[in-house]
């Protein structure tokens, strides 16, 4: 393939993970800390664990949707640890049962994939090596064809990265050694982490069918908060701007997109339950956003039993003092909220979460900043919860 035909296939990549950030954040963000990497030794596209590899006139020829699919496979692979948890088993058989998983989870959530992936939708619930263990030798499905055996103990010949000191993990020669696979391991631990962060905050709290039990969620380390804070805010279906500029270095061919203004909604509650040092902290982590992203408008408001505001939050600028100090209701600020018709919005609720919820759902996200003692993550009817204070 020429060079102006792979940085097509290069650019059909970048528009991959656009569609795929406005679709489903969790994967777009997990796809971002894998490097896709052209190889002509891949008759498809393959994964070493950390890295994806891709044969340009194979991606060339696929379809949008069939793309998305494609470059999502690998990454869950990766993301799963499907290379570093096979062990000694055997690999042919290891890479179906890992097949196996990645596609169910991929068409529980309606991505489409080529013809020729293995489906079986009784043993998919599974985990890999509960599927490896129920796959019979003489199974139909047994025999994987080369083109399809995509999990590498390395990266191909002609597949290194530009920087090979970049790598965390795995190297060219042999297998990985234990330390490697912990600097795997827990590069997509952080991206898993980040992942569920983002998912949950732009997707009323919940992650992709399949994700949670795939990726024993109950085991992932927690974000800072501040950490979620600034993931909440910036990297938004709207705002690819964001996303330019953290991973440039990757090749992203990003530049041609222009970032939508994303207004910030922030209202904190003055019934008297409220730390006052932590909203202190809460707008001094706003005010850093903003000084970072001018291209977010933030309005503040304060909410008892009542609402009182918009007041635009101006970077540099002390916000207005609080109001309020009466009984909690929820309900008001989201009215008013939904009165202004603002498109492109994010919201940012500080509470301790005690008092009436709306009957339904705003059509924008929710993070419900919650203070120390507040109520129960699981009480909250949408949105998604950031413990303040905690890390």
């Amino acid at each position: 393939m020429s060079a102006q035909s792979s940085q097509t296939v290069e650019r059909d990549i970048s528009a991959s993970l656009l569609r795929l950030r406005r679709r489903a954040p969790f994967f777009a963000t997990l796809a971002l800390y894998a490097r896709f990497i052209v190889s002509a030794e891949v008759p498809t596209a393959a994964t070493d664990g950390q890295d994806v590899f891709y044969n340009a006139e194979f991606l060339g020829a696929l379809s949008p949707d069939h793309l998305d699919g494609v470059l999502l496979h690998e990454v869950l692979h990766a993301a799963l640890g499907h290379v570093t948890r096979r062990g000694h088993r055997d690999s042919h058989r290891w890479n179906i049962a890992a097949d196996i998983v990645v596609n169910g989870i991929l068409t529980k959530n309606g991505f489409d994939l080529p013809d020729g992936a293995i489906l079986d939708a009784e043993l998919d619930p599974f985990s890999v090596e509960e599927v490896f263990a129920m796959l019979q030798r003489d199974d139909t499905q047994s025999e994987l064809p080369d083109d399809l055996a995509d999990l590498l103990d390395g990266p191909p010949g002609d597949g290194k990265a530009n920087d090979p000191s970049e790598r965390p993990g795995i190297g060219a020669s042999g297998s990985p050694s234990a330390a490697q696979k912990r600097k795997v391991e827990e590069h997509w631990r952080r991206a898993i982490a980040e992942a569920a962060a983002i998912g949950r905050t732009t997707n009323a709290g919940t992650l992709p069918v399949g994700i949670e039990r795939a990726f024993d969620m109950a085991d992932q380390p927690k974000l800072d908060w501040r950490t979620v804070l600034w993931r909440f805010l910036t990297p938004t279906p709207t705002d690819f701007a964001a996303f330019d500029r953290r991973h440039l270095h990757r090749g992203l061919y990003l530049e041609t997109l222009e970032a939508e203004s994303l207004k910030v909604v922030l209202c904190v509650d003055t019934s008297g339950s409220i730390d006052e040092e932590m909203v202190g902290q809460l707008l001094a982590e706003v005010d850093s956003v903003l000084r970072s992203y001018p291209g977010l408008e933030c309005w503040l408001y304060y909410a008892d039993a009542d609402v009182y505001g918009p007041y635009r939050i101006e970077p540099g600028t002390p916000p207005p003092p609080p109001e309020g100090g009466g009984g909690t209701d929820f309900r008001p600020f989201f009215e008013a909220v939904s009165e202004l018709r603002i498109e492109h919005a994010v919201g940012v609720y500080m509470t301790d979460g005690y008092g009436p919820f709306p009957e339904d759902a705003p059509p924008w996200p929710v993070l419900w900043a919650v203070t120390a003692g507040g109520l129960e993550d699981s009480l909250f009817p949408f949105g998604h919860v950031l413990r303040l204070g905690e890390a």
